[in-house]
């Protein structure tokens, strides 16, 4: 066990998965308790989220799991009050809730277009509206949301409101950035490149008529010939969440194997 973030509690919004698939959101929520933070795993399946924290647990960290819909605000409301009571107060929020609906714009549902922007953006504004004010009072807090190099440039997939979500996750944590640098809070952003997680398969890729070899396509597009792990994007969290980078505020950290800077 490190100590990175040893006496933090840490809300990691999204820390469930798709049965044993490693997600972003789990992989952060192990990596938070290895380095020393008692966590919550709160996810909209509370099953999931309870098997992060059975991992958790099993390796000798402390977590609870907590269910909540992100996009209610009552749920979160309730879920951030229970984080509170039964760790303590909130120093660490990790936002990792996400979905892509795929649909160019003239295919687009306009239900599937609001809900791209529900989850992906509204979700992470009722989180830090409920997290902040315990920040705030203890003058110290780091978040960290999770955007999507899809916020900068085109990715080659045909999912809009995904892209337009999370360039507006990239500027709403810039306004969280800089409205409370003078309170001690700091906020980031981690923007994913080719990730191996459940929501690609799922959700990005589950329409090719051969997977496989769409899989292996996102492999070859990759500057390093491989996507990257929920790992590397668990890694960047972490430090953005530590007082490693206690001087860092604003930015966003590209972990994308340099795919972000390449011209075409």
């Amino acid at each position: 066990m490190g100590e990175r973030l040893a006496g933090k509690v840490a809300l990691v919004f999204g820390a469930g998965s798709s049965g044993a698939a490693m997600s972003n959101g789990r992989a952060t929520a192990l990596t938070f308790a290895r380095e020393g933070a008692r966590v919550a795993a709160i996810d909209i399946d509370r099953d999931e989220a309870a098997l992060t924290v059975a991992r958790i647990e099993a390796e000798g960290g402390t977590g609870i799991a907590v269910r909540a819909d992100v996009t209610v605000e009552e749920q979160v409301r309730s879920a951030v009050a229970t984080v509170a009571r039964k760790l303590g107060t909130p120093s660490v929020l990790h936002n990792n809730v996400g979905v892509a609906r795929v649909g160019d714009v003239v295919d687009l549902d306009l239900a599937d277009w609001r809900d791209s922007l529900s989850v992906n953006v509204t979700g992470m504004f009722l989180t830090c509206k409920h997290v902040l004010p315990h920040m705030i009072a203890a003058g110290a807090g780091a978040i960290v949301n999770v955007s999507s190099i899809a916020a900068i440039r085109d990715t080659g997939y045909g999912y809009p409101g995904y892209s337009a979500a999370k360039a507006a996750v990239n500027q709403f944590t810039v306004a969280v950035a800089l409205r409370h640098a003078a309170d001690g809070v700091r906020a980031n952003v981690v923007a994913p490149g080719l990730i191996d997680t459940p929501l690609v398969t799922g959700q990005v890729v589950a329409g090719a008529s051969d997977r496989p070899s769409a899989l292996a396509a996102r492999d070859a597009s990759s500057p390093t010939g491989k996507v990257g792990t929920p790992w590397d994007v668990a890694s960047a969290a972490l430090f953005l969440a530590s007082d490693e980078s206690a001087y860092i505020n604003g930015v966003c950290l590209p972990v994308d194997g340099g795919l972000s800077m390449r011209c075409g």
